[in-house]
């Protein structure tokens, strides 16, 4: 029996790139399903009851939902270019600095970007304080997975893409190279990946789409 894969996305969202890079790595071919969230499907609505969101990888009728879920899926279910490392240890320390990143760094990044005054240099002086555990964790390494992208690569891959954004809008750095020379250079290896590189949606556009978001917040709050 042939293997079935959809994967429901939006356009933009940096957790379901998580999946189009995982799904790029293994080799698997697949069905790109776009949703658009003010007007979410029906399918969508059957298959994430519970959180009514994106990603959602379905494999043969079955559907898998959240982005840090579906990529130990992925890794389980297609041993080929393991993702997860191997030792008990090891896979343990990614799952939780993969959470911390969810948990910690992408709410700074977030509020530095819908915020301003002193509630953004907050936010920014936050960001830098919890990226300063993610710069360590790269010494020796090229990658957080070691040589290869794996699967920590791709939990944080939205801050090589995303972050640079933020801080040009809101005109503050936050990766500073000399400050961060190890996340600067990773950050630069992951975006020119050939495996990474031609799968994200174009820069302007997410670019507009984040300017809309902090104008958006920015007038709720005043």
């Amino acid at each position: 029996m042939a293997e079935e894969l959809k994967l429901f996305r939006t356009w933009s969202s940096p957790y379901s790139f998580r999946v189009v890079h995982a799904l790029k790595i293994k080799g698997l071919e697949y069905e790109t399903v776009l949703e658009d969230l003010s007007n979410k499907s029906a399918s969508l609505l059957e298959y994430n009851p519970i959180h009514k969101k994106v990603p959602i990888l379905v494999h043969n009728g079955k559907p898998i939902c959240e982005s840090l879920v579906i990529l130990e899926y992925i890794d389980e279910t297609w041993k080929q270019c393991p993702l997860l490392p191997q030792h008990p240890y090891e896979k343990a320390m990614a799952r939780f600095w993969a959470k911390f990143g969810d948990e910690k760094i992408l709410p700074s990044v977030t509020s530095a970007l819908i915020s301003q005054g002193k509630e953004q240099e907050e936010a920014v002086a936050t960001a830098v304080a919890n990226l300063k555990f993610i710069e360590e964790l790269l010494k020796g390494k090229k990658f957080f997975g070691g040589d290869t992208i794996g699967y920590l690569d791709l939990a944080f891959g939205w801050m090589a893409n995303l972050i640079s954004i933020v801080e040009e809008i809101v005109d503050m750095k936050l990766v500073n190279a000399e400050i961060f020379p190890l996340l600067s250079t990773w950050m630069n290896n992951f975006l020119a990946h050939p495996m990474i590189k031609e799968l994200w949606p174009p820069r302007d556009r997410m670019f507009n789409k984040f300017i809309g978001i902090r104008e958006l917040n920015l007038r709720k709050d005043a």
